[in-house]
């Protein structure tokens, strides 16, 4: 019979790592991190801001390199500078800017980001906690299987938020007369922005769906809800 304690621990194990994640990243996130003052980027995000009939859409600065955007577990939504430096130098528009920080808006109305910061630490109990079972019955490679079992489990359950965000993130540019293009227009441009590489992960264990994929998904939004006014 299996025992519970180590089901216990992993689950007291994840409630104390969610709060550490929590402190640890609000914490790195006030620290380098400071409001983005753009005029051109506050002309788009004030067309956002209009249509989700807010009084202004805050966008911060992480002050880190790699190109991306993120939402934190508070709500905030952050740009990192190395994102913010392609857009200066003119690799990215405006409007593409626009999208990614309108993404991220659908991460937080979505609950995404709150319940990644809750997925990432319930993981990393389960992956424990499965580790320990499995070793149990087959020594020396139990945890490498719980390693690859909750890395493929978290791998989807991004991908969905990832598609979800996409789609919000349509509506609102739609909404705000932006369209979709600068969502396709960025995702094509996506991969060299990102330095990534297609092919060196497989699709399945990719935190982020393919970009040949998110583009299709867009396309076929668009197609449906013009279809819909016709």
């Amino acid at each position: 019979m299996i025992k519970v304690t180590p089901i216990l621990l992993a689950v007291v194990y994840a409630f104390v790592m969610y709060r550490f994640s929590v402190w640890r990243t609000g914490r790195e996130l006030n620290t380098r991190s400071t409001e983005l003052v753009d005029p051109k980027l506050k002309a788009m995000t004030d067309r956002l801001a209009k249509a989700l009939d807010l009084p202004k859409v805050r966008v911060h600065i992480y002050e880190i390199d790699p190109v991306n955007g993120l939402a934190a577990p508070d709500g905030r939504i952050f740009i990192t500078r190395g994102f913010y430096r392609k857009f200066q130098s003119g690799d990215m528009t405006a409007e593409e800017m626009t999208s990614v920080i309108a993404h991220e808006l659908g991460h937080v109305a979505l609950g995404h980001a709150r319940r990644r910061m809750i997925d990432f630490s319930g993981q990393n109990a389960l992956r424990t906690a499965l580790g320990m079972v499995l070793s149990r019955f087959i020594p020396g490679i139990g945890m490498w299987i719980a390693n690859m079992l909750t890395t493929m489990l978290a791998a989807r359950l991004s991908r969905g938020d990832e598609y979800e965000a996409d789609a919000y993130a349509a509506a609102l540019l739609t909404k705000a007369g932006l369209g979709i293009q600068p969502q396709i227009s960025l995702f094509h441009k996506l991969e060299a922005l990102t330095e990534q590489r297609a092919g060196v992960v497989p699709a399945w264990l990719m935190s982020h769906p393919k970009t040949e994929e998110r583009i299709r998904a867009l396309e076929a939004l668009d197609a449906r809800w013009r279809s819909e006014l016709t």
